[in-house]
């Protein structure tokens, strides 16, 4: 047999098919695993995605698996999936980039008022002013930065957005009330946790200097996060949902994607180490022989030390968004005095979170995938969202836009979860290697659309992705949510360096 017959891949198992936008993929126990997307969708899925599914659904302890429409291929899960288990944790199916999320500032700003291209510029060379982007970049590489201190940081890791970080921060205290999450515990439930667990890094000095990672508060990474400015165009103006949710049709909003920068990257990268150690030390077989499927059982000392981790990192990531709208805020009023604005919802695409699933308390991994709690869900009881739903964002492209959707009842199905956005169709190299500088350059100019660099990325550039309109098809034939508004990219913040997850 030649090399290059022994190095190909088996082909991927076939996706059941049960109706337009979903179908299944039997496993050889238990339930099988959930795909969510329409017949062009399910062909985007390739061998090595699929095997990552399989992987991930037959591993010890998981209950249920759901591939999104966005899904591909990713680190042990794929990007794109959603694994629930209520005996085990798995730090593959959160990812490096910890809580890496979105979060909404809507503005009270008629687009008109931002036709002009100079105003346009403006806006982002003041964002640029207080927001640093890229690897190892914080507050100390901005000129109107925002002083964070060891004690803020230190508070805030600990406690994620609470009134003291943010009144430090000079965060709107109320903001908190608009989070997935405004703040994360340890694993016994408490803060106390956390901090000792921060105590043991500073001590063994696992993750460089805090200081350093405390100051990357307020600003965006490289790779795929970013800050858009967007003009609000809602489906129904009169849909009281969108009005609760605080959107305005024809005026400027801000969307903003990123999560824990260094911290979080350098609190996973020591997790997997430990675990892939212990592994290795007492030959305890991998599922799928996938390095990156470590997993530790609940109630034992590596799961405890994985979530209290996992708690610090998502607690940084909260309030770096919170300050980030705070940052962006300010800029508008920098240029546009008068401008107000109100975040609409932060939430996570990259995170373990306690759930009820299928009727068990359970760990519900979502990585590259978004929650989705429809209207009068038992977990959104005392939210500003208990009627209505939360808020579901969902970034496409600058080209093609984004959206803001709300749950259906249907997303029970998807273990109440949808995509986190379009998902990608081809690798870094492949895009760098083969898509037109010039083409895309051209494009977004056609579009109007401006950005801070000279060169948009090319593998970020919008055919690197998925069909979006393919994709939110496959959510909304699929009965999981419902458009509420679409957002136009009006200019673009983005680091060409390399992503943090």
């Amino acid at each position: 047999m030649s090399t290059e017959q022994e190095s190909t891949p088996p082909p991927a198992p076939i996706i059941q098919v049960i109706d337009e936008a979903t179908g299944i993929i039997p496993v050889d126990a238990g339930p099988p695993i959930t795909v969510i997307g329409t017949d062009a969708i399910r062909n985007s899925f390739d061998a090595q995605c699929i095997r990552q599914a399989i992987n991930s659904r037959t591993a010890p302890g998981v209950t249920r698996l759901v591939l999104n429409p966005d899904a591909h291929a990713g680190y042990g899960a794929p990007v794109g999936c959603v694994m629930s288990s209520p005996t085990h944790i798995y730090p593959g199916p959160v990812g490096v980039d910890i809580k890496c999320s979105m979060s909404l500032l809507q503005t009270n700003i008629p687009a008109d008022a931002i036709a002009d291209r100079k105003v346009r510029r403006a806006l982002l060379d003041a964002i640029l002013q207080r927001i640093p982007t890229g690897a190892g970049r914080g507050q100390a590489h901005v000129r109107k930065s925002r002083d964070v201190s060891h004690a803020v940081g230190t508070e805030a890791v600990i406690h994620g957005a609470s009134a003291l970080v943010c009144e430090s921060l000079g965060i709107p205290a109320h903001w908190a009330l608009r989070c997935e999450d405004s703040h994360h515990l340890g694993h016994d439930l408490t803060s106390d946790a956390l901090r000792a667990r921060l105590d043991w890094h500073l001590h063994h000095n696992t993750i460089g200097n805090v200081y350093e990672k405390f100051r990357q508060l307020g600003s965006y990474g490289g790779g795929n996060h970013f800050g858009e400015c967007e003009v609000v165009s809602l489906v129904d103006p009169n849909d009281p949902v969108a009005q609760h949710f605080g959107l305005r049709d024809g005026h400027v909003a801000f969307l903003s994607h990123c999560g824990s920068r260094g911290l979080g990257h350098n609190l996973a990268a020591h997790q997997f180490r430990v675990l892939q150690k212990k592994f290795s030390d007492w030959s305890i077989p991998l599922p799928g022989n996938d390095k990156e499927l470590v997993y530790a059982p609940l109630g034992t000392t590596e799961a405890d030390t994985y979530i209290d981790d996992m708690s610090i990192g998502a607690n940084f990531a909260t309030v770096n968004h919170m300050l980030i709208n705070a940052l962006v805020l300010e800029a508008f009023q920098e240029v546009l005095p008068g401008t107000s604005g109100e975040l609409v919802y932060f939430i996570s695409h990259n995170i373990a979170r306690r759930e009820i699933d299928q009727g068990n308390m359970s760990w519900v991994h979502r990585k590259g995938a978004t929650r989705a709690f429809p209207a009068d869900h038992h977990a959104l009881r005392n939210t500003p969202f208990a009627s209505t739903g939360h808020p579901i964002l969902l970034p496409g492209n600058p080209r093609d836009g984004s959206v803001v959707m709300v749950a259906l009842p249907g997303a029970e199905k998807s273990c109440f979860s949808v995509n986190h956005g379009a998902g990608r169709r081809m690798g870094r190299r492949n895009a760098i290697r083969t898509l037109d500088q010039k083409k895309i350059d051209a494009e977004l100019n056609d579009h109007d659309i401006l950005y801070n660099s000279r060169q948009y990325p090319r593998d970020e550039a919008p055919d690197a992705y998925k069909d979006f309109n393919e994709v939110l098809r496959s959510v909304e034939l699929a009965g999981l949510a419902r458009p509420v508004a679409r957002l136009k990219a009006r200019f673009v913040l983005k680091d060409g360096s390399a992503a943090d997850d």
